[in-house]
């Protein structure tokens, strides 16, 4: 036996495990599609071969090809301009072109045009053929797998765009307090979840800030968290009562909402900026904790319903913030809901306390204070927090 002959038959008894290759020729020439069937039964390769004698007839045959061998000398078709037609119909399907000797340029042409590759005609065997036939296959699954993977991060990128847009910019004037902002989403590959925050002051002396929290985790509460948000936004500026404007949110809540067993936790506050108190509304949200005069206290407000559940007003509670060195620190339930070590033990609000009067905390710059919670949170919970997690810290001269 041959060099040859061996390789040829080590060749066919790898082809036996192989799946079938379902191949559209275009080839007017019946000598030469006849030439290509004898060369894949030479190859002993599993094939299904159909032909086509004109690019109209291939077009109505390519949707069931995995590849399509394409003669650039059609009756209806010629050159490149012929394999520009094909491609634009081929879909999944990869495309080997035939050329001949003395045409070899135009397969170089071809491959830039988008075929996967391009074969001289007279100078293949059988056992070549079928290889550059499945070779040509996994390079268009590799493309086209790479450009869906390319699509995909577009979106992310589009989306991560639009997500940042829908964070709010605290929207003040005043430089009697400085505020901080954090949010993190606990939603996978996303940057918006259902917690929601914002900032607005009406007139010199007071600031309205809310802090929120949307049932769930998906694109849908996200959406809703944004919709409250700018409800209530909207409501502040419009001037609305502050004892009214709670349930109003309620009533955009319970229109907007999926379903009906969504809800929101919400805690707003109403700080009166020359009387160096707040006004403070908790409606099934954690208390917000006030920092000053070296400790950190949660604010002993009373706590009303959730929004959605049963319409009922929030009760108010007055705040008195104890000299001109303070700060309000306003979260969203992510924060505290973590474990604190191996046990079945969470932060909760009282761990938050200690965390916050931690002399390392101390040492914290007031810019930098909700990111450290945040990474002490995850360090204790012995990983990133699942929840969403949002924070406002407000706050007044020192700061504590």
């Amino acid at each position: 036996m041959t060099d040859r002959s061996l390789v040829s038959s080590t060749y066919a008894l790898s082809q036996q495990h192989l799946e079938r290759l379902r191949i559209l020729l275009v080839e007017d020439d019946e000598g030469d599609a006849f030439l290509v069937r004898e060369l894949l039964t030479e190859a002993e390769a599993p094939f299904e071969l159909t032909v086509a004698s004109s690019l109209r007839e291939a077009r109505e045959l390519v949707a069931q090809a995995e590849c399509v061998l394409l003669d650039l000398g059609l009756p209806d078709a010629e050159g490149i301009d012929g394999l520009r037609k094909l491609l634009a119909v081929a879909g999944s399907a990869a495309v080997c072109v035939l050329t001949g000797r003395s045409d070899e340029h135009l397969g170089v042409q071809a491959v830039a045009e988008g075929a996967q590759d391009y074969l001289v005609k007279g100078q293949v065997d059988g056992v070549w053929l079928v290889r550059a036939l499945r070779y040509a296959v996994e390079r268009k699954r590799a493309d086209e797998a790479a450009r869906r993977l390319r699509e995909v991060e577009l979106r992310q990128e589009e989306s991560a765009r639009l997500e940042r847009g829908l964070l709010p910019k605290p929207l003040m004037q005043t430089t009697q307090v400085q505020v901080e902002t954090f949010y993190r989403s606990g939603r996978a590959a996303g940057l918006l979840g259902g917690d929601f925050f914002d900032v607005v002051q009406i007139g010199e002396d007071k600031l309205h800030v809310i802090v929120g929290d949307v049932c769930g985790h998906g694109v849908d509460e996200a959406a809703l968290g944004v919709e409250l948000r700018v409800a209530w936004r909207a409501l502040v500026l419009a001037g609305v009562p502050e004892e009214q404007v709670l349930a109003s949110l309620e009533q955009v809540l319970m229109t907007e909402r999926r379903a009906r067993e969504v809800f929101a936790t919400v805690a707003s506050a109403t700080i009166d900026l020359n009387h160096n108190r707040a006004t403070v509304r908790l409606a099934g949200h954690p208390p917000p904790v006030v920092l000053g005069e070296g400790r950190a206290t949660p604010v002993h407000a009373r706590t009303g319903i959730v929004l959605g559940v049963r319409p009922t007003p929030t009760p108010a509670t007055e705040l008195e913030f104890t000299g001109d060195d303070w700060s309000l620190l306003m979260y969203t339930d992510g924060l505290i809901e973590g474990h604190t070590g191996p046990g079945n033990e969470r932060l909760d609000v009282n761990g938050l306390c200690k965390l916050l009067d931690d002399p390392a905390a101390r040492e914290v710059p007031l810019t930098g204070l909700p990111a450290w919670l945040v990474d002490r949170a995850d360090r204790d919970n012995g990983g990133p927090l699942t929840d969403d997690v949002a924070m406002l810290l407000i706050s007044r001269g020192g700061g504590r």
